[in-house]
């Protein structure tokens, strides 16, 4: 039988109301060694000196570790999520993957990556951030595709469990079709898409010559396409199936972007995972009021709001929790 919610967030209040008299949080700069140059992060510390540790793996493309994007993205979701975590007792990591921010410099040709690519490096983060806080352990949230690292990095001995968060259930190409499908203004494009994602589906490259620019130098700009074909390649259910680690699904009912259909997909893989799906979390990890797309789309440019505080509890609770 599906669950709503396993987590108990009353209870969990209660248990974390006590920590109020924590001590701020520390950030400390941190990298680790990359490819071709550091891998750069911000770790987060909270009061309690056995804190746990949770490093937080961020969305698709140039997203930094506080959640921002060149591409139209600034939310800081990373950094405030990182702010909630510390204020109820956990410890985080976040980190810029290879190519953006401070990790510029850590791979030649940041689009010349795959899946096991940014799992490797997690396991890097993993090592340092166990050594940094002398943990046995250390837990993996991954939002949207850092997700699916996430489930890819699972196995590591150095990792506590998983956090997903507005993670897909589907294969990309499936979530892809119905992204652009849910938006009345691509019915142009859509044609030019299906074909494109049946060729990189099947491990062909695509020629883009004759697309529509959102196509050919967005979607399916020819330095991404071999990641694509990596990405389409893997099935985030198989992964979770396999996963023998506590998981907690998160997924936001108003998320334009991932359903509550992927949550749903992804606790029915794995039916020991503990799945919270949250009323009105957009996929930037906000509240956003009622069904209306342009509130939901001004989510993703506002740092000002704050992070859902279900998310925060629930997270926190998670992590915390006594286990064997």
């Amino acid at each position: 039988m599906m669950r709503k919610t396993m987590i108990p967030l009353a209870a969990a209040a209660l248990a974390l109301s006590g920590q109020s008299a924590l001590a701020a949080p520390r950030p400390i700069e941190m990298a680790v060694r990359g490819p071709d140059g550091p891998l750069a992060g911000t770790l987060l510390l909270a009061g309690p000196a056995d804190a746990p540790v949770v490093l937080i793996l961020p969305g698709s493309g140039p997203t930094d570790r506080d959640g921002n994007s060149p591409a139209d993205l600034n939310a800081a979701s990373y950094r405030l999520l990182a702010e909630a975590l510390a204020e109820r007792g956990v410890s985080s990591a976040r980190i810029d993957k290879r190519g953006v921010g401070g990790s510029k410099e850590a791979a030649a040709n940041p689009n010349k990556v795959t899946t096991d690519d940014y799992a490797a490096d997690t396991a890097q983060w993993v090592k340092a951030l166990r050594d940094k806080s002398g943990r046995d352990c250390v837990w993996l949230a991954g939002h949207s595709e850092g997700g699916l690292i996430a489930l890819t990095a699972a196995a590591d001995p150095g990792v506590c469990g998983l956090v997903l968060i507005a993670t897909p259930g589907q294969p990309l190409d499936v979530l892809m079709r119905e992204q652009l499908a849910a938006n009345p203004a691509n019915a142009p494009l859509l044609a030019d898409a299906g074909r494109a994602i049946d060729a990189l589906k099947a491990g062909r490259h695509v020629d883009v010559a004759a697309m529509h620019p959102a196509l050919a130098q967005g979607l399916f700009n020819p330095a991404i396409q071999d990641y694509l074909i990596d990405l389409f390649a893997r099935d985030p259910a198989a992964l979770i199936a396999g996963v023998g680690k506590p998981v907690l699904i998160v997924g936001g009912l108003a998320d334009l972007q991932v359903t509550r259909a992927d949550a749903e997909a992804l606790a029915a893989a794995q039916p020991r995972a503990k799945l919270l799906l949250i009323e009105g979390m957009a996929h930037p990890l906000k509240q956003v009021a009622g069904d209306d797309r342009a509130a939901n789309l001004a989510t993703y440019g506002d740092p000002g709001l704050p992070i859902d505080a279900t998310l925060a509890d629930a997270v926190a609770a998670f992590i915390l929790s006594p286990r064997d």
